[in-house]
């Protein structure tokens, strides 16, 4: 059975309008709220976007296409990196593939988020879980840097552009009556190579939503 390829969500979302202002990407909608130009705070705006995506029909799509949930997720991760049950050493790959059974391949050109330094472990696993909401993003990062134990560590959002055919997941279906729902998730289940491109300091205004300085780093997945 040939693997299909998720609609692409981005096109379906975007141009959209926030406080009369008209962002054409996910990315433009990103750097508006580092730099303070939306002044809706992070969780609020998460909220708000939660609600845009569940009232799009491709994300509609995107999530009915699965009975996979943030359970399963959590415990499928925490699963297949485990160490120390050899007797079931066999059994986090079995998992995997039976996922990708049901997975799809991520259309060409979506973006994705994820908060905080990228784990050293999704280059070698091949496993990653992100956003396609960017205020969850800036939500989760500015939560990670309040817990740092360094204090002049910046605040680290990473922004990831699906560039290959070949990167297979699926969205996550979350409970709507939990603050599960406001992650927007998609658990990508295997992919050719991440490779980062570039990465920029932005410096919010004054008396904005965010006071510290973000770290964006851009990576492409294919």
């Amino acid at each position: 059975m040939s693997t299909p390829t998720l609609a692409s969500l981005d096109r379906s979302l975007y141009p959209q309008v926030w406080e009369q202002q008209t962002f054409t990407d996910a990315h433009s909608l990103l750097i508006a709220m580092l730099m303070g130009n939306i002044k809706t705070d992070a969780k609020a705006f998460s909220d708000a976007f939660t609600r845009q995506l569940l009232a799009n029909d491709t994300y509609q799509q995107w999530i009915n296409f699965t009975v996979f949930g943030g359970y399963l997720q959590r415990h499928f991760i925490a699963f297949y990196r485990q160490t120390e049950d050899s007797f079931n050493a066999d059994m986090p790959a079995l998992f995997r593939r039976e996922l990708i059974r049901h997975a799809q391949y991520l259309p060409l050109a979506q973006t994705l988020f994820l908060a905080g330094n990228m784990p050293k472990s999704v280059r070698l696993d091949k496993l990653l879980t992100a956003t396609v909401n960017p205020a969850t993003a800036v939500t989760n990062a500015q939560q990670a840097h309040k817990k740092s134990v360094t204090n002049h560590s910046e605040v680290v959002i990473n922004q990831i552009t699906v560039v290959g055919r070949q990167v297979v997941g699926f969205p996550i279906r979350h409970n709507k009556r939990t603050s599960e729902r406001t992650r927007n998730e998609v658990l990508i289940l295997d992919f050719q190579e991440l490779r980062l491109v570039n990465e920029e300091n932005v410096i919010s205004k004054k008396r904005s939503n965010i006071d510290e300085t973000m770290l964006l780093r851009y990576y492409e997945l294919r």
